[in-house]
């Protein structure tokens, strides 16, 4: 089953449209573990030996599945939507994409995830090891992509990652462009120059290499 994509909204979870805004680029950190406790504002996750605490409010988003369908049937009751403990279960490993505001780690994206790779480390190897980046592509070739855009201290900044076959791209009519190629598409066929993206990426030598870009708002027609 797929995994769905939805959004906290007033402590319930609503189905997540696509950004209508401009995105601001910015970076956060990302943490790898499993839940160890759920309340209505927070979220508990063990990464490595340490326990972190992440805030969610209605900007936070999660993805999971039968996300969708727990909020079909929560609004289908009069609900909003689900709480988030229905969709997301203490036990269930994670990838949390946060970031520092106001004296706490602030969750932007909960994503569940099969497992957690390279558990061991410690909190600090498992939060550091992937990055996030969100920004506006500049340039995108079959190789490589550059993203530009302002950070939230409204500085600006332009990144280069490297892309290859272990890169996944996920966006709208990802999967269907995929599958008529015969799962060989090439990113450039997925992405285009002024589309949002949100990349996931590690350092790889001297470069940065990107395991996920997800597609958040398209600027028109993919070329």
């Amino acid at each position: 089953m797929k995994p769905t994509l939805i959004a906290l909204a007033l402590l319930a979870l609503a189905v997540v449209g696509w950004p209508s805004t401009q995105l601001l680029a910015q970076e956060s950190k990302m943490a790898r573990g499993t839940v160890t406790a759920l309340a209505a504002d927070s979220v508990t996750v063990k990464v490595g030996d340490q326990e972190m605490k992440f805030s969610v409010d209605a900007k936070t988003k999660v993805e999971a599945v039968g996300a969708g369908t727990k909020t079909r049937q929560a609004q289908a009751a009069g609900q909003q939507g689900p709480k988030l403990s229905e969709v997301v279960k203490v036990g269930q490993p994670v990838a949390v994409s946060y970031h520092e505001m106001g004296g706490s780690l602030h969750a932007s994206r909960i994503r569940a995830i099969a497992s957690v790779a390279g558990g061991a480390g410690g909190a600090a190897a498992g939060a550091a090891a992937t990055k996030t980046a969100t920004g506006t592509v500049k340039s995108v070739a079959a190789t490589s992509m550059t993203i530009t855009g302002s950070s939230g201290s409204g500085a600006t900044f332009t990144q280069t990652f490297t892309i290859d076959s272990n890169t996944k791209v996920i966006g709208k009519g990802a999967g269907t462009a995929a599958a008529a190629a015969g799962g060989k598409t090439a990113i450039t066929d997925l992405v285009g120059n002024g589309d949002h993206v949100s990349v996931t990426y590690h350092a790889a030598g001297n470069a940065l290499h990107a395991a996920e870009v997800r597609v958040t708002a398209k600027s028109g027609p993919t070329k």
